[in-house]
């Protein structure tokens, strides 16, 4: 072992180490003050001022992170935020928790990640542990970050300097797995660097999954995601099927998930939503076109997961027109706006490709969320109604895509006069009742 490993390492041991989060959205400042919380000194970086002035105020703007334990991390010298890269010259440990978003073309766009890793070079120094969280394609650590790192300098990787990669694993709004609890996996450039890197996580995570490589790592991450994307368009493609024959795809579903084993549930829905699940996946599958290579179980999901808000849009089009109305002019109400119940994420949700259709066939559109007061996407912009319930009985038709737990769905079903319920919300007792068109 050499001197620069074992110093880190009982830096880690004796909680003198500092360390660095780059990018405090919904991976970074969670992972920022659960060290924190752990005894180091965390700092977090991020290029928007409005963040870094809320942590200094001891103001949280995510909401699985409450601004009182800001405050006191804050307060008690534990955490703080800038936007000057040039205070990591001092730093022993960096976490890149940048996004990763498609571009247009269905290419990654990993224009954060290289503006983050060349500002991390110009302060790189013997003894730095450097994770990348950021889900990637399988080769992003190794080919592109490590390339950036060591330009320009003699810094040999799992000598001087230590790279991995350690997918997150974020599910906002839950409380039972949460950064803490969540089993950590992480791959390292070399043995050593896997060895630093899950070291460092040790010391504050309760569970630490070493893997062989960064490779290993990364693909882990994106079998994860695959896996649900491929079962969710299973069951979505199962509803599309189930309306053709006029079968209900949730009393389906329900019958298949009382069989004890070799099955696992997934439930249909208005479309994808979310930072994972839309997102990662396609990733994976640009990769492997770059080899000759077609992810075909990839591409038919995300097509059949596209298709759904277009789905939703014919569905209600349809039941409009049974009461012998166009879709043209008629008021519709979407109820629910994040992608999934009670948060305020709003990351891919379903619900804007929803209402950009339903306003592309000029509907008279409104929403209502509970979490999101208002909607920017693209050319549009929507305030939510301050009333649900007067919403709905104004409306022509009601679209539920987020079925948050504060609705009172009985009331619902009561004010409207056609309901299209993309999520069972309203229960299997609803399933012949002429007003309510299930998914």
């Amino acid at each position: 072992m050499t001197e620069i490993r074992s110093t880190l390492e009982e830096k880690l041991r004796e909680r003198s180490a500092k360390m660095a989060v780059l990018g405090l959205g919904y991976v970074g400042l969670p992972l920022a003050a659960v060290f924190a919380e752990a005894g180091f000194e965390v700092l977090g970086i991020d290029p928007d001022e409005r963040k870094i002035e809320a942590i200094a105020k001891g103001e949280s703007y995510i909401g699985d992170i409450e601004s009182e334990q800001v405050a006191r991390l804050v307060k008690a010298g534990k955490l703080r935020a800038s936007s000057d890269f040039a205070e990591l010259a001092d730093i022993d440990v960096v976490s890149i928790c940048v996004p990763t978003p498609l571009r247009k073309t269905g290419d990654p766009d990993l224009a954060y990640i290289v503006s983050a890793t060349e500002k991390l070079a110009e302060q790189l120094h013997p003894g730095m542990v450097i994770v990348l969280e950021s889900t990637t394609y399988p080769g992003t650590t190794r080919e592109l970050v490590l390339d950036l790192l060591t330009r320009g300098n003699d810094l040999q990787v799992g000598k001087d300097f230590f790279l991995a990669f350690s997918p997150e694993r974020v599910d906002p709004g839950r409380t039972d797995w949460t950064t803490v609890n969540m089993p950590k996996v992480v791959g390292g450039i070399t043995p050593a660097c896997s060895e630093v890197a899950a070291a460092w996580y040790s010391a504050a995570l309760e569970t630490v999954i070493p893997v062989s490589s960064a490779e290993v790592a990364e693909m882990a991450k994106l079998l994860e995601n695959t896996f649900r994307m491929v079962n969710i368009g299973l069951v979505n493609e199962l509803a599309l099927m189930c309306n053709r024959l006029g079968v209900d795809v949730w009393e389906v579903i329900d019958a298949a998930a009382s069989k004890p084993f070799g099955f696992m549930k997934f439930t249909p829905g208005p479309g994808l939503g979310g930072h994972c699940i839309p997102i990662d996946p396609l990733y994976l599958s640009w990769k492997m076109k770059s080899l000759n290579y077609t992810a075909r179980f990839i591409e038919l999901a995300s097509e059949v997961n596209t298709n759904m808000p277009r789905h939703v849009v014919t569905l209600t089009l349809e039941a409009l027109n049974e009461q012998g109305k166009p879709l043209n002019g008629s008021k519709v109400l979407v109820l629910g706006a994040a992608y999934k119940p009670d948060i305020d994420d709003m990351r891919e949700s379903p619900a804007l490709d929803v209402i950009a259709l339903l306003r592309e066939k000029k509907a008279d559109v409104s929403y209502h969320d509970p979490y999101v007061p208002r909607i920017e996407h693209e050319d549009w912009g929507l305030d939510s109604v301050a009333d649900y319930l007067k919403a709905a009985k104004a409306a022509d038709a009601v679209i539920i895509i987020t079925n948050h737990t504060a609705y009172d769905y009985p009331a619902v079903l009561k004010q409207s006069k056609l309901i299209v319920d993309t999520r069972n919300a309203l229960g299997s007792a609803t399933k012949d009742d002429p007003k309510v068109v299930r998914l």
